[in-house]
This record gives structure tokens, C-alpha cells and sequence, in this order.
């Protein structure tokens, strides 16, 4: 199958070149073995027209943050139901902030108590999106976020129809 069009941007003196989807990796840090939330924004994200690389289930943070960078990702989403998202949080981005790709936005969702958003924002989190957000909310706010790195990201989503995985039980593979 042949990939969509991409249309190419123009920047004044610089050759055309094309818009890349927005890549997104979701990551289960930790010994959280709860992975259906993180399936469901998965498998949304890519509908919209996102590229997405899910880690699956119990992931170091030592590879998340090298996943990350190989996969060139814009977006880090980082799905915790264990209680432990401030300690894991803060690792994932201080491990980016190490391997000097800050650039990468880190999201977090999942069980999260509404006194720990500040906190885990103050620890460089991008965005929290506590059980029950809407996907709604979710895929705007993720594409903004991507979208804020000038030249790199298309800001409109894909006009291609996302393909249904031949895996049903991992609908949330790269699509």
C-alpha cells in the first residue's frame, strides 16, 4: 500500500520539504500492568491521523527515554495507574532533559489525584490528562503540543483513513 501524500512546507530560502505525521510514543513505566486506557488513546490518536509506537506493559525509564530518541518522537505519553506518576514522571523527563531532547513534549494520563497535577507539572509534564478525560480534549491538545515545534509536525491531521490492524488484541501498533 502506498503511503498518503504528504503536502511539502515552504520556507522562504529553504528547499520544500515534506510534513512528517506527528509521532507519538505511549509508554507503560513501571510494574503497571494495566494497558486497555493506554490502548483506547492509542488506537484514537492514530485514527486522527498521529503515528503512534506503543512500548506495552512494565517499560524502564531507561527505555522509554531511548525509544523516544530512536523513534524521533515529539510526543512522550506516559500512562500510570500505580500511583507512582510523580517519581516516573520526573525520571522520563529528566532522562530526556539528559539526552538533550527537552524538546519532546511528556504527557501524562491515568490515575491521578487532582492535588498532584501542579506537581507533576512543576516537574516538566506538558499535559495531564487524569482517568475519564475525553478523547476529544485529548487529540486537539496532543497535536498542539507537537505542533508548537515550528516546521517539523503538519498541524492539520492526515487526510489518509487509518488502516485496521491485522492484530486486533494490539490495536495500538504503529499504524
Amino acid at each position: 500500500m502506498e503511503p498518503p501524500h504528504i503536502p511539502a512546507r515552504q520556507s522562504p530560502g529553504k528547499p520544500a520539504r515534506p510534513l512528517a505525521r506527528i509521532r507519538v510514543l505511549i509508554a507503560k513505566p513501571g510494574l503497571d500492568g494495566h494497558d486497555r486506557g493506554a490502548k483506547i488513546v492509542a488506537r484514537a490518536l492514530r485514527d486522527a491521523g498521529f503515528e503512534v509506537i506503543f512500548t506495552g506493559i512494565r517499560q524502564r525509564v531507561e527505555a522509554i527515554v531511548a525509544t523516544a530518541l530512536q523513534e524521533d518522537v515529539a510526543v512522550v505519553g506516559l500512562s500510570i495507574l500505580s500511583g507512582a506518576h510523580l517519581g516516573l514522571t520526573t525520571r522520563v523527563v529528566d532522562g530526556l532533559r539528559k539526552a538533550g531532547a527537552d524538546d519532546i513534549a511528556v504527557v501524562v494520563g491515568g490515575t491521578i489525584p487532582a492535588a498532584d497535577v501542579p506537581r507533576l507539572r512543576a516537574a516538566g509534564a506538558a499535559a495531564v490528562y487524569p482517568t475519564g478525560t475525553p478523547l476529544d480534549v485529548l487529540i486537539p491538545e496532543i497535536r498542539a503540543l507537537a505542533s508548537a515545534q515550528p516546521g517539523q509536525y503538519d498541524a492539520q491531521p492526515s487526510q489518509h483513513k487509518a488502516q485496521p490492524s491485522r492484530h486486533e488484541e494490539t490495536p495500538c501498533a504503529s499504524a
